[in-house]
C-alpha cells in the first residue's frame, strides 16, 4: 500500500474504463463483488442529484456493491475537476482504510486521467472579463482557442460552450500562476491497474442507438422538465452536454422530438469516438491500459482484471 499526506494507507485503484455504452459499469460491479470492493465514479455528470436516466447511472447494476461520488452534487451546479479530485482522493482513502479495494468506474477522460496521474489542482476562480470576451464563440472556435494553448487538460468532456470557456479560463490561470501550474505538473502517478473494456465500434454504435431509445422510453424527457420545474435553469442544463443539452432545447421549443433524437445520437456516436481518442492518447501519455474484450463474461473479466491487479501490485 502507498502512504498519502495524511499517513493513511491506500491501496492501488483497479480502474475500469471506456467509451459509453461498452458495458464498464457492469463490469466493474463484477470486479468490485469478487475483488470485496467498492466503486468510485469517475464520470462528470453523475455527481448530480436529479440527473439519472440522462447520465446513465444504472443504479440497479450495483446491487450491495457501495459507490462513491454519485449524488454529491445538487443539479445546476458547476462542479468541477478540482472538487472532483478532492473527493475521489477522500473516496480511496476511506474504501482502503476498510480493507476493500478500490475500484474506479468511468469514462470521464478529464476525470480519471487527472487523478491516476496524482493530478494537484488549486481552486481557479471565475474570470468575468474572460467570458465576456469568449461569449458568442462558436465551440469549433473556442476549441481551436483551447488547442493552441500549453495546457494540463484533454477536451474529452468539453461538449459545450460553457465547459470550454471554463477549460480556458483554468488555462488562463495557470498561464498567470506558473508556480501553481508547475505543482500540478509535478504530480506523482497513482498506484494502480487500468482495464479498458475493448467494443467493437458497430456494436458499441447499435447500442448507443439502442440505449437512447430505451432512456427516452424510460422518462428522459420526464426528468429534464422536473429539473427545469425544479428551479434548475435551462442554460445551466444545457451546461452539462449531450442529453441534457439536447432534451431541453426540445423542451424550451428549440427543436422538434425527432431533430432532437437525431441531434442527440449523433453527438453521443462522436463523443464515445472522443473518449476512445482520449483512451488512445492517454496511452501515448504513460497510462498503461489493458484491454480486455467486451464480450468476455462479466466473471470472466472479474476474474482477468483481478489477476492483472495482483500480478502487477503483489497483493
Amino acid at each position: 500500500m502507498e502512504k498519502t499526506g495524511s499517513g493513511s494507507s491506500v491501496r492501488p485503484v483497479l480502474a475500469v474504463v471506456g467509451p459509453t455504452a461498452s458495458g464498464k459499469t457492469g463490469y466493474a460491479v463484477a470486479v468490485a463483488r469478487m475483488g470485496d470492493g467498492e466503486i468510485i465514479s469517475g464520470d462528470s455528470r453523475q455527481v448530480y442529484r436529479g440527473m439519472d436516466i440522462g447520465t446513465g447511472k444504472d443504479l440497479g447494476e450495483y446491487g450491495d456493491v457501495r459507490c462513491h461520488l454519485l449524488d454529491v452534487a445538487d443539479a445546476g451546479e458547476k462542479y468541477n475537476l478540482f472538487q472532483y479530485l478532492r473527493d475521489a482522493e477522500q473516496a480511496v482513502e476511506d474504501v482502503s482504510r476498510r480493507g476493500k479495494l478500490p475500484v474506479l468506474c468511468g469514462g470521464s477522460g478529464l476525470y480519471v486521467e487527472s487523478f491516476l496521474k496524482g493530478l494537484r489542482l488549486p481552486p481557479v476562480p471565475e474570470n468575468q472579463a474572460l467570458r465576456a470576451s469568449l461569449a458568442g464563440k462558436s465551440l469549433d472556435e473556442l476549441a481551436g482557442i483551447l488547442a493552441g494553448m500549453k495546457r494540463l487538460h484533454n477536451t474529452t468532456d468539453i461538449d459545450s460552450c460553457q465547459r470550454a470557456i471554463r477549460a480556458i479560463e483554468i488555462e488562463e490561470y495557470y498561464l498567470a500562476h506558473p508556480d501553481e501550474a508547475r505543482e500540478a505538473r509535478e504530480a506523482v502517478p497513482r498506484r494502480s491497474t487500468i482495464i479498458g473494456v475493448d467494443v467493437d465500434r458497430e456494436v458499441r454504435r447499435e447500442r448507443i442507438s439502442r440505449r437512447l431509445d430505451s432512456r427516452l422510453d424510460e422518462g428522459m424527457v420526464d426528468e429534464v422538465r422536473r429539473l427545469i420545474d425544479g428551479g434548475v435553469a435551462p442554460e445551466d442544463l444545457i451546461y452539462y452536454g449531450l442529453e441534457y443539452k439536447f432534451v431541453t432545447e426540445y423542451i424550451i421549443g428549440k427543436t422538434s422530438f425527432d431533430q432532437m433524437r437525431k441531434l442527440l445520437e449523433i453527438a453521443i456516436h462522436q463523443f464515445a469516438k472522443r473518449q476512445m481518442t482520449w483512451f488512445r492518447g492517454a496511452e501515448r501519455r504513460g497510462l498503461r491500459i489493458h484491454w480486455l474484450s467486451g464480450k468476455l463474461s462479466r466473471k470472466e473479466f472479474a476474474e482477468q482484471a483481478l489477476e492483472l491487479y495482483h500480478r502487477e501490485h503483489g497483493v
